[in-house]
């Protein structure tokens, strides 16, 4: 059985899921999952799409050619197409907090999240013992202003060594260069607090108490080179007052990172998860 994954987005016009999904039919697919979107604004057509193929010859190639073929000029159609039984393979880079390096491998572990995850990658030796638990290769490699671009360099070739599907900023807390983040477009996604851009620094909960903030969230989004402005994949938020301290605020906020990082990577290896502009649709 081959399944896949096809997402496409094309200027919107009458007709156009039944044209697909005819020629889906015509291959001898059976489609098991479908969603799509207008945005009515820009006049965007967005669908996502599951089938299934039992034909033993059935060859992902030649649907591929096909159907560009006989829809990307005609539609102005872009798209992208995946084996939706491929396992991804996950690189998670981190420094020194360990709460969502802890719950990803956790999750990883009991079956929760389908992907391999081959290495670790750390500016720090200081989460060398958790990956030694979880029997993953950890790579240390400091960063200095003076040695980023060699270390990046170094990163990028283990990345490509390994043949990583997606990056994981797992709180690492280095910022990533333009040159990196050219390399592997849509394919790192980072986790950070949502007090941005009203508390920065290197304590924000602190700040964010000292005003007296209500809501306390946070953001997964894909990393461009706008720091921490690439689309944002997922998104969740908590109510604090007077009552919780500075602490509640910090084990609050490290309690949402780890959920909300972990359904943006769910929704990213599922393929659930269309770029537009600097904006995402994110298909149930």
């Amino acid at each position: 059985m081959q399944k896949i994954t096809l997402l496409i987005n094309c200027p919107d016009r009458k007709g156009i899921v039944t044209t697909i999904t005819q020629f889906i039919l015509e291959k001898q697919g059976n489609i098991v999952y479908l969603d799509q979107h207008v945005d009515r604004e820009e006049r965007v057509f967005f669908m996502r799409v599951e089938a299934e193929f039992d034909e033993p010859d059935f060859s992902l190639a030649q649907f591929e050619k096909q159907f560009v073929d006989q829809f990307e000029a005609d539609y102005q159609l872009k798209y992208q197409l995946y084996d939706a039984l491929h396992k991804p393979r996950l690189a998670l880079f981190v420094s020194k907090y360990d709460h969502c390096l802890y719950d990803l491998l956790g999750r990883n572990a009991s079956g929760e999240l389908e992907v391999e995850i081959p290495l670790i990658i750390s500016n720090h030796p200081d989460l060398e013992i958790v990956a030694k638990r979880f029997d993953i290769p950890f790579k240390f490699i400091p960063v200095t202003k003076a040695t980023k671009a060699a270390a990046e360099a170094e990163q990028i070739r283990i990345i490509r060594d390994n043949k990583i599907d997606l990056i994981v900023l797992a709180r690492y807390m280095q910022i990533v260069s333009n040159d990196f983040v050219s390399q592997f477009k849509h394919q790192i996604i980072n986790i950070h607090h949502s007090f941005l851009p009203a508390f920065i620094g290197a304590k924000p909960y602190h700040a964010a108490f000292e005003r007296g903030v209500k809501i306390i969230g946070a953001t997964s989004h894909y990393v461009t080179a706008d720091l921490d402005e690439g689309p944002i994949i997922e998104q969740e938020i908590v109510r604090v007052s007077h009552v919780h301290s500075v602490q509640d605020f910090i084990l609050k906020g490290r309690d949402l990172e780890k959920v909300v990082l972990a359904r943006a990577i769910k929704a990213h290896i599922e393929h659930k998860v269309l770029v537009y502009g600097n904006k995402t649709v994110i298909f149930a």
